[in-house]
């Protein structure tokens, strides 16, 4: 039996498989968070605790402070005796690889993580070896940025480097958008945990074709494809991820040209001993890198590829944050394809209900069916982070699983109350 110590992590799907995953591999997990109540705050709609408040052992402790956090868990190390550290959340990823190296644990090298988890040093990295990607540029400021544009053309895509979930993501088509769109990167100076943001302006050349992820595991040197996720997006001129498919249904010659892109950037960034969810657009010229993520595939995707496959790419997480060889043997499971599709609010306003999730929730192929409660607060989706619910589905035949998760979403009608002015704002903020 190992034990874990897990700093931090998102409070949405992965926060749940992964203590189930360290669970039943018969490990036990310390969990270390600087804000108790942000995990008390998302407690299951049962009313029971939050799966990451069930550790072990609940230690707070300033997280964001990489240099004060070091020494600390290395007297926590000899008192309890950690076996691995992991986090699902990107922006503790290299604070995790950091503490793996001060306390002699697998995992990957703390230069690489930090490389994978700012957008510009990945772009530099992935340049200098090869992998192709977007024309791109990075600015310091607004000037830089309109002067960087005429170069690349418009339109164009205006990304900060270290936020996640597609915020302040935007497609821009002339001066006065990237003036826009750089004013708001300017504006949100801190991410959602408090830590300062690097002022880069990433700007990329617009990629055109469909977009996939290649979900994969690193150890011992070597890189294993698991598979190949297809993506839907919309809410221009945000992107924002509507659904997902696996396997994608893309064709063999895409799919094996996606993972080999996605296997060279892996490489080239020097990561090992980890679990790694790579985005890409297959374009007319061929497979362009987007990102690289070290961590698994968020939007419940590792759902999808166990529903399929048999593989659980949280337990891999586990694994090899562990030391140990991950089980990555596909298993049949009678599923051919698995998708999601997620419910995105039109409107701002104090959700009363979804209609037509009784109807839904009854449907063949349904496999999960989760929406938001009523009485939360919400707007217009600008990002991945506004959703209202998703439906999961799967096929049993064939690649149909994407289709059937789209025309079920579609039967869902959010229903709001209208916010009096103040809450609006609030709502807006």
């Amino acid at each position: 039996m190992g034990h874990v110590l897990v700093i931090e992590s998102w409070v949405g799907s992965m926060s749940r498989l992964l203590p189930r995953a360290i669970r039943e591999g018969g490990h036990e997990f310390t969990f270390l968070t600087r804000d108790l109540h942000h995990y008390l705050r998302s407690a299951p709609a049962d009313g029971g605790p939050h799966p990451l408040l069930l550790a072990r052992n609940l230690i707070t402790a300033d997280t964001n402070d990489v240099e004060a956090l070091l020494p600390l868990v290395e007297r926590l190390h000899a008192v309890l005796g950690f076996d691995g550290v992991v986090s699902s959340c990107d922006y503790y990823l290299p604070a995790v690889a950091r503490v793996a190296e001060r306390l002699g644990l697998p995992g990957p090298a703390a230069g690489a993580v930090e490389n994978a988890c700012r957008k510009d040093l990945t772009r530099r990295v992935l340049t200098e070896a090869g992998v192709p990607g977007p024309r791109f540029a990075l600015c310091a400021d607004t000037e830089e940025a309109l002067t960087a544009a005429r170069g690349i053309g418009y339109p164009l895509v205006v990304k900060p480097a270290d936020l996640c979930g597609g915020m302040l993501v935007r497609e821009v088509g002339d001066e006065r958008e990237l003036e826009r769109a750089c004013r708001a990167l300017a504006e949100f100076p801190v991410n959602a945990r408090g830590q300062q943001r690097a002022p880069v302006i990433l700007l990329e050349e617009l990629l055109t074709g469909p977009e996939v992820s290649v979900e994969t595991v690193s150890f011992d040197g070597t890189t294993h494809v698991v598979g190949v996720t297809d993506k839907s997006i919309g809410g221009a001129p945000a992107f924002i991820e509507t659904g997902h498919m696996f396997p994608a249904d893309i064709g063999p010659e895409r799919v094996r040209e996606a993972a080999d892109t996605a296997v060279a950037a892996v490489s080239a960034l020097g990561l090992d001993h980890v679990v790694s969810h790579t985005e890409l657009k297959l374009t007319p010229a061929g497979p362009r890198l987007i990102e690289v993520n070290p961590r698994p595939a968020g939007n419940r995707i590792t759902e999808l590829v166990r529903h399929v496959t048999g593989v659980d790419l949280a337990a891999a997480c586990v694994d090899v944050a562990l030391g140990r060889t991950p089980d990555l043997t596909v298993r049949p499971t009678g599923v051919h394809s698995a998708a999601i599709a997620f419910l995105l609010p039109s409107d701002g306003g104090i959700l009363t209900g979804v209609e037509g999730a009784d109807e839904v929730r009854g449907e063949p192929g349904v496999v999960e069916l989760t929406l938001a409660e009523p009485g939360r607060a919400v707007r217009p989706a600008t990002s991945n982070n506004e959703y209202l619910g998703h439906v999961m589905t799967a096929d049993t035949e064939g690649a149909g699983a994407r289709a059937r998760a789209e025309r079920l979403i579609a039967r869902l009608r959010p229903a709001y109350e209208l916010c009096p002015a103040e809450q609006t704002a609030a709502v807006n903020a």
